[in-house]
């Protein structure tokens, strides 16, 4: 069983260079972000990085994320930067931003997927850059959960599944945002958002570039095209619960017909999982309501939207529906993520 490093309150400087020695030495933690907590190992450093493929049961054809915490690092994963990624990088970093590029063959080749391009990101979580700092080296880091879960945000979720396949976990408290990192591609001076996060297609937009979203942000990939991008392909965020999206352009509507499902499937356990102004819609229905925040405050939502995909299976339901959120902003990824939660399964 491995043990757990409380960093919540302050970071212990000698527990931290045991961190990245254990990094060093090949070996695995899981750690926070801003964005979810990562499992995380010396991306330049192959059997290291099996060892999180194995952890996480995770397919070798899904690239990871290499976390840097300077410029200088940066040089040694990747080179070739252009003007727009430049660009991203002043604006973004560090922070949710993760960039494809040109991978210059320094970091084990199970990171990219044996693509010539490499995700890279500089996180803003303090307990991460210093992880990344002091074992003096670029980690591989994915989502901290078995693949096709949802994404942990707090140690208290994922402790469990992960215990015995960590070789030391560090708990830094929820998660600021709680969605994966924006994954952005530069191509043909256009911006293309392989996978949406906090940082939005507007966010990139205000900064004058083209940028666009990529056509599976809300569609599956076929099993045999190559995805530069996490969470592109593959069963993703998902409960083991059989979960439904209800995806409707006014409100009104969209509780209408959670409602007329409700009533027509009496026989079944429901839960709703809704916006909080919502909930007294399905007052004394004989369901489970789970709040997810207020349809005003999509951060607040993006936070909860992991933890609450959990929760659900602790409630041993037949099915739970939940409700879809405007496709912009933040909401761009927060739906992405719930599509493929749902796998597909919209109404």
């Amino acid at each position: 069983m491995s043990r757990i490093y409380n960093f919540k309150e302050n970071i212990n400087e000698e527990e931290l260079k045991n961190i990245a020695n254990i990094l060093k030495e090949g070996g695995i933690v899981v750690f926070p972000t801003e964005t979810v907590y990562g499992i995380g190992a010396d991306a330049t450093n192959d059997k290291a990085v099996e060892k999180i493929f194995k952890a996480k049961g995770r397919p070798q054809d899904n690239p990871l994320i290499v976390h840097i915490s300077n410029y200088d690092m940066l040089k040694s994963v990747a080179k070739n930067i252009n003007n727009i990624e430049k660009k991203l990088m002043d604006k973004f970093w560090p922070g949710p931003l993760t960039i494809i590029l040109k991978s210059n063959n320094k970091v084990a080749d199970s990171v990219t997927a044996g693509l010539d391009t490499v995700g890279v990101r500089m996180p803003s979580n303090d307990i991460a850059l210093k992880i990344i700092e002091a074992s003096n080296r670029p980690i591989a880091a994915p989502s901290a959960n078995v693949s096709g879960r949802p994404s942990g945000t707090k140690i208290e979720d994922i402790y469990s599944e992960l215990k015995d396949r960590i070789d030391l976990f560090v708990d830094g408290g929820p998660t600021d945002i709680g969605i994966e990192s924006t994954v952005v591609k530069v191509e043909n001076n256009t911006a293309i958002i392989l996978r949406p996060g906090k940082i939005s297609l507007e966010d990139i937009q205000e900064l004058g570039i083209n940028a666009k979203l990529d056509k599976h942000i809300f569609a599956d990939v076929k099993k045999n095209e190559k995805v530069e991008s996490p969470g592109m392909k593959h069963r993703h965020y998902a409960p083991n619960t059989q979960t439904i999206l209800i995806e409707y352009a006014e409100d009104k509507i969209m509780v209408d017909k959670v409602d007329k499902y409700i009533n027509n499937n009496k026989n079944l356990n429901i839960a709703v999982v809704c916006f909080d102004e919502h909930a007294k819609y399905y007052q004394n229905k004989n369901i489970k309501i789970i709040k997810m925040g207020s349809i005003k405050d999509p951060l607040q939502i993006s936070k909860n939207i992991f933890s609450i995909l959990r929760y659900i299976d602790k409630l041993e339901l037949d099915v739970c529906l939940i409700e879809g959120i405007n496709k912009d902003h933040i909401g761009t990824a927060i739906e992405n993520r719930l599509i493929r939660a749902c796998e597909y399964n919209i109404l």
